[in-house]
């Protein structure tokens, strides 16, 4: 199966339409900086998540590569949600200058 993935570029202007961004790292990597709006699913409870996270809309996925949302794209893909993996994940959100916040929030 195909896992559709997008730029950071792509995941601003996306943000701005009113995407779900979904981020599957650890609670201490979320809280060192992570994308205003993004939700904490960490990768382990994505499973236990899958029905919180259907929906019309495909969901964005980000961690900090791109390769942990890579997997998690995998899973909900089989699942029947539509997931599209942010490439180069936080580090290259923020390496592309744009704002980022700390905490849980």
């Amino acid at each position: 199966m195909a896992i559709s993935e997008i730029s950071v570029d792509e995941l601003d202007e996306r943000l701005a339409e009113g995407a779900h961004l979904v981020d599957v790292r650890l609670p201490h990597e979320f809280e060192e900086s992570h994308v205003a709006g993004a939700v904490l699913v960490p990768l382990p409870s994505v499973p236990d998540n899958v029905e919180a996270l259907r929906g019309d809309a495909p969901v964005y996925v980000i961690c900090k590569t791109g390769s942990r949302s890579l997997r998690a794209c995998e899973f909900l893909g089989a699942q029947g949600i539509a997931a599209v993996n942010v490439a180069g994940g936080t580090l290259a959100w923020i390496r592309s200058g744009r704002g980022y916040v700390t905490g849980t929030e």
